[in-house]
Formats: structure tokens, sequence, C-alpha cells
């Protein structure tokens, strides 16, 4: 069977009218007649290369009767996980089947039409469609993670973790003249005796930085000038990004906990108040933004933290890791789109946790211009650079910088939001890599850089690279049969004259959204959320991030979503008659920005390109925003015209120019479910729910088996995912872009108004400044 290469084709066609009605789609013939291709059934997927197969049905004809075949097809795709698409890049045909056909020269024929057709035509599959069909086999588990829990502490009232790494580094700021708190990603700053903390609408005071904080009524006058200051600039950062933050969320002044350790919160608003979970026999803690539950049966107390489960004898500890294959059965029995649903993706065996772990093997994939992309920032080193050997391989990771070099053989490399550079020199300059560094596969979840593990280089071209990384690089790993947040590991940081800190798991309340990935849950403190303050060269310097600037977090992650105080559940299956709340933080911000988190849509570098995917309907006209292409309504897609992108085969961008044929439409609305198994047979369920095969021209009785329900369960379920991501998904104006202003969150839901759906994201973080001492 001769290979065909679908060549340049960009996302014109991958924008789906309905979540409900996106296959199968037909492509229309010149002489009346179509191709339909029914919803492809991925066989196996890695990188970003998909092997499929799908039920085909040709008409060569309008009045001609359908042919039912099937087609295997290996494919590259782009990959664009904020909309949770993969859109078919190029592809090769390689099998074609029509079972019951005898005519040689008639199969021939359909086989011809199908391999010069079906190459022209974009086609886009959800991330949905993909989990809830691939199998688990042959997936790569990281082993080497670390478990063992930090310290959890439990509060029965509101209160907010302070982290500071180690014992407190005060230290005077030479631009400010200020003394301040150096190794903590809070704010926290020494006058005459007195340690002043900002979490973002309170400041605290305490004669001890460890303990005894309580509200500051009054400030020195030297942090009035401070405190206008970020006031005022977290006015102008919602105002540049066109937030409403004209209706903040009632706070409160909380209990301020500091730990010198890795630790966790888990609190509730008053003595644990348990409800009953239906169907089940586990108890869960209603008045708490964690997750903690009573199982009755053996009445131990578990939580999950960062995506693995801690079990104790109450409450208050001590606490033990369980494997999520051990964790009590009833787990396993929460209901889709009820109370507590958000936990089933950490628990083994569940669809939810098999999706997760399929869901962290999809990249987010871009297309990087070889000749003009380069790092950010220059890359700063305290001194001279000092490099240390990575246990168990040949690369040496420099200590002394807050960027992620290694060095191999003399040669350099970098990574940085998501691109491999390299270098002669530790200084640069840097150009576009084509090739990782040998060993990066073995670089043990010990070290800072074990995330690089998950940034790859899929192709190279003449004048560009094509990359993705997968969420490994954003901290989600695949640990057994779930996924987790985090390697665990504590990661000394670089003191001398700069502080540099190192990625870390703990301290943070990560919680896992089928939608996004990991979520920030601050608890009932919604004041610090992922504000960052550091000291600038021109006194206090504000921004909108994880930490100092992904610090804390190795690389950056966008806009994270939140989820809120008193977050029960919803996540699978929406439940109606609740809204999507936004969160505020502070008293003038309020972050609901649209849940963009693609890292590469977000440089300001330039050679950089990303398919930005806007899957709902009335969404405007192709934009290009940030790299990415917003494609118009269906039904218009555009001639991409003598736009050029290098490097790729036809040169064509994806902007449009007038004019142009059609998409691939949706099919009839009788063309229902029909599916290809392995061996090319054509099965259709009937009304009856009856499988009927297909024979020659005709539909005839089939034996039931459960491979054809488990094959029709798989697609259902993904149609259900794909109607939770549109209803769970931040609503966007029609004419795309931002987001409109919604309603402020009230402080404390009621269980009657808890909130449902997917939680708003946070905010884009501020540029990665290092932390100077003296």
């Amino acid at each position: 069977m001769k290979k065909l290469l679908l060549m340049g084709l960009l996302l014109g066609s991958s924008v789906l009218a309905s979540s409900q009605n996106s296959w199968p789609r037909e492509i229309p013939l010149k002489n009346g007649g179509a191709i339909t291709i029914y919803q492809p059934q991925p066989e196996s997927y890695s990188g970003n290369q998909l092997s499929a197969r799908a039920a085909v049905s040709v008409k060569t004809t309008a009045d001609a009767e359908p042919v039912f075949g099937a087609v295997w097809a290996d494919a590259s795709t782009a990959t664009d996980r904020d909309n949770r698409m993969l859109v078919i890049e190029s592809i090769q045909i390689k099998q074609v089947k029509f079972p019951g056909q005898d005519n040689a020269d008639k199969i021939e024929a359909f086989k011809k039409l199908l391999e010069e057709e079906i190459p022209k035509w974009e086609l886009a599959i959800s991330i949905d469609q993909l989990t809830t069909s691939l199998e688990r086999n042959g997936v790569a588990a990281s082993a080497d993670l670390k478990n063992d829990p930090p310290k959890i502490i439990y509060s029965n009232k509101p209160a907010t973790l302070v982290l500071i790494d180690g014992q407190p580094k005060v230290e005077k700021d030479k631009n400010s003249g200020m003394e301040r708190v150096v190794n903590s990603p809070f704010p926290i700053v020494k006058q005459s005796g007195t340690f002043y903390l900002f979490t973002g609408k309170y400041w605290y005071q305490s004669s001890n930085v460890l303990s005894g904080w309580s509200q500051a009524t009054q400030l020195p006058a030297s942090l009035k000038k401070i405190d206008e200051d970020l006031k005022k600039q977290a006015r102008e950062k919602a105002k540049e990004l066109e937030l409403d933050g004209s209706k903040a969320q009632e706070e409160k002044p909380t209990a301020i906990i500091v730990s010198t350790e890795p630790a966790e919160l888990i609190q509730s608003d008053g003595a644990p108040n348990y409800q009953t979970l239906e169907g089940t026999s586990l108890l869960y803690v209603e008045n708490s933004p964690n997750d903690i539950f009573k199982d009755i049966n053996s009445q131990k107390t578990y939580t999950l933290i960062a995506g693995r489960w801690y079990a104790a004898p109450g409450i208050n500890g001590p606490w033990a890791f369980v494997e999520a294959d051990k964790i009590p059965a009833d787990f396993a029995n929460i209901k889709e789109g009820g109370e507590k649903d958000n936990v089933l993706a950490s628990v083994a065996g569940t669809n939810a946790a098999n999706e997760a772990v399929l869901d962290a093997m999809i990249p987010q994939t871009a297309t990087v211009d070889r000749k003009s992309a380069t790092l950010e920032k220059a890359v700063e080193y305290d001194g001279a650079p000092q490099f240390e050997r990575i246990q168990g391989t040949n690369l040496e990771l420099a200590v002394n910088t807050s960027s992620t070099i290694m060095r191999q053989n003399g040669m350099y490399y970098a990574v940085e939001n998501g691109i491999w550079f390299e270098s002669g020199s530790p200084q640069g300059p840097w150009r576009v890599s084509t090739k990782r560094p040998t060993d990066v596969e073995n670089i043990p979840a010990s070290s800072p850089a074990y995330n690089t593990r998950y940034v790859q280089i899929y192709d190279v071209r003449p004048d560009v690279v094509v990359v993705g990384y997968t969420p490994g690089y954003l901290n989600s790993y695949i640990y057994g049969p779930t996924v987790v947040y985090g390697t665990g590991w504590y990661y000394r940081p670089w003191w001398g004259s700069y502080y540099y800190p190192r990625p870390c798991t703990w301290g943070f309340g990560m919680n896992y959204n089928p939608w996004t990935g990991w979520s920030f849950n601050w608890g009932f403190s919604w004041s610090m959320g992922p504000f960052s303050m550091g000291f600038g060269s021109g006194g206090f310097n504000f921004g909108i991030g994880f930490g100092w600037g992904g610090g804390w977090f190795g690389p950056p992650v966008y806009r994270p979503p939140y989820r809120p105080p008193y977050w029960n559940g919803g996540y699978y299956g929406h439940r109606p008659g609740y809204g999507r709340p936004n969160i505020n933080i502070g008293g003038d911000v309020n972050i609901n920005i649209g849940g963009n988190q693609n890292i590469y849509n977000k440089l300001g570098n330039k050679g950089v390109q990303t398919r930005d995917i806007n899957r709902r309907p009335g969404s405007g006209n192709f934009a290009n925003q940030g790299g990415g292409m917003r494609p118009s309504v269906p039904g218009n897609r555009p001639n991409l015209g003598n736009n050029k992108l290098p490097g790729r085969p036809d040169g064509n961008t994806g902007r449009p120019a007038p004019g142009g044929r059609p998409q691939a439409r949706p099919a009839r609305p009788d063309a229902g479910d029909v599916f290809a198994d392995k061996q090319g047979n054509i099965f259709k369920r009937d009304d009856n729910g009856n499988w009927n095969r297909r024979d020659r021209d005709n539909w005839r009785p089939a034996d039931n088996n459960r491979d054809l329900d488990r094959m029709q369960q798989q697609r259902d379920r993904s149609r259900q995912r794909d109607r939770s991501f549109e209803q769970n998904r931040p609503l966007l104006p029609s004419g795309g872009g931002r987001p409109a202003a919604r309603p402020a969150m009230p402080s404390r839901p009621s269980p009657a108004a808890r909130p449902a759906g997917r939680p708003s994201p946070a905010a884009r973080p501020a540029a990665r400044p290092s932390l100077r001492r003296g």
C-alpha cells in the first residue's frame, strides 16, 4: 500500500460544532457522493504519533448504496491541551479493508479513493476521545518518586500555611533598605524588630517569624508606601488582563502557621462535620476545603494530598502513605458527578484514574523556528558556573543558576519553556537544539532536572523543529495506576550571593482536575493565591505567578485553575444548577482569565508557533493569539493561501485567505455509531441494543460480545467527557479573546450553592527574578 503524506494541513476543520455530533464526519465528493468516517478507534499513541483504525463508508454517487469498510492509519498529531484536541498533521494509510466485498476491481477503486481523499481533509479528535479508547498496556510509570508524608498539620479554624525553606534567612535588601526573609515565597520583612507578612490583602505582624502572628492594624510609615504600591500594581495588573475586581469576596484574617520544612495544611471550619457518601461506607468532612475521609469499617482517616493517599488513626495523625490500589474498595464506588468525585482520578482501577494516566502521556506540541527562537532571558550564574554530576548519568547540572543548564562532553544544553537549546559555552549564545543529550532518560527523580525528561524533540526539518512536553514537565507524573503531583523529593537550594529555590511538591494543596491538570487548593485563605512579591531593582516587584517566578515549581505553569473552598465534586459529569464562581485574590484582583495553560502560547520570543484551537462554536474568525490559530466557525474552512511557515513542505501557516473549499462536515443524523473490530469487520448496534454485522450490502444479526460492548461504552464515555469539558470550561465571549466577567464567589457557599464545574484559572506568572543576597 503506497504511503501518502498529508502535508501542511492546519486546523481549519478542527472546530467542532458540538461535542455530541463531532463524529461521524463526512467528506463530500465532486460527483455528489461522500466518504463518511466514523469516530476513530485509537490502537496506540506514543509521543505525537497515533495509530488508529476507523470504520468508513463510501457512496460513489449521491444515490448509491454505501459500502462499508475499515481503514488503518498512522498519523502525526499537533496537540492543543487547553482545548483538549488533537489534529492530524500528516497521515499514512496503512491498510484498507471492505469485508464481504469480492469484486477486486471495486475494492481497489475504493482503496484508491480513500488514499486520495482522506489525506486532503483535516480531521481532529478530542483528547477525551483518545483517552477513553486507549488501553493502558505499556504505560511507562515513574518508579523512583518519594512518597513519604510531609509534615501534615491539621487546623480546626481557617489558616494560612507560610513556607520557609529551612531556617529563616534575614538579609538586608540594598535597593529597599529593608531586612527581609529571602527564603520564602511569601513577602516577610522586618522593621524595628517586628516581622511583617503580606498575604495579598492583609498584613500580619509578629516579634517571632516562626509564631505569634496577628493582623497588623497599623503599619509603620516605611511599609505604607509598599502597601500602596502592591495594591496599585494589583489593580493595574487586573486592568491589563481585563479582569473584574469590583466584587471581591469577603475575606477575613486567618491564623498563620509557619513551617520551615515541607508541609501540608488540612483544615476545617470548626469541628469536622462528617457527611455520608452515597453508596459507600465512607464519610467526608463537609466543612473543609481538603479531601478528608473516614472509613467506617476500619475507623481510619484518609486524606488525599498531591495525588497521594495518607492514612492515620485520626485527623491529627500520625500519617502513613498508602498505595492507590490499597485504599478501601469503597473509594471506587464514589459516583461520578456527585460529591467528592474529584478524588476518583487517584483511585486505582477507576475510569477516571485510567484516563488521567493516559492523559499524562499526551504532549502539548509546537513548531520552533531554528533561526529566530532563543532563550527569553540571559542565563545568569552566581559567580563562575558550577556543575555537579547527575547521579546515574554522564550529565552535569549547573547548581548556581535559576536556569536548567546541563553539560555533556563539552556541550551545554538549556531547557526553557518546553524547548531544548544548546551552546558551546555555559553563557551562550544559545541556539535551538535538534537533539536531546544522551542519558536524559536516566535522570532520576532525586535530581531537580528530572522534569526535562518530559520535553521531547519529535521532528527536525531544515528550518524548524517540532517539540512538545508532556505533563511531567509541569510536575504531573504517572505513579503506578494513578497520577501524582511532584516528585516528593526535597531539592537543596543554592546559597551564595544569590538564593535560588528549587521545585517543590508540598505546601500548596495540589488537586487533580481532569480538564486542566493540577489545581491549587489554598483552603480558606485566598489572600496569597498565586501572587508573588520579590525585591526588584526598584524595591518591591509585584507579579502574578508561583513562588519566586516559578522557582518553587520548576518550569512555569501558566494560569493554574483554582479549587474553591468547600469544593466537593462535580468534575466528572456536570451537576446542573451550580455555577462557576470566580476566585478573588485580595481586595482588588479577580482571577478569571480563560484557563490557557499552553506554555508555548505565552512565549515572548519569536519563532514559536502552536496550535490553539477554540472548540466552542461561534467563536469568531481566525486570530493569531500568542502564536496560536483560532479557527472560524464550522463550514468555512479557509484557503490557506500563500502564507508560509518555514519548514513545512507546503509552507502554510494557517492564516486565512478568501475563499476555499469547505471542511469535512458532520454526517447525516441517521449515520449512527459504526465500529470496526481489529480484523476489519464492521458492526452497528440497532435501536433494541442488539449488534449487527455488515455483510456485503446488508446488516445481519451478530452475536453480542464483550469487545463490542466495551467499544460502545468507551465511545459513550468519550462523549460524556466531551460534554463535561464544555460545561466545566470557562465561558468565553462570542468573539473569542478574554472571558467576560462573572459574579464573585461568596466567602463560604452553603451546601445548596456549592460550586461545581471547572474551577477558575489563575494568572500567568511573573518573570523569574533571582534573589540577590545583600
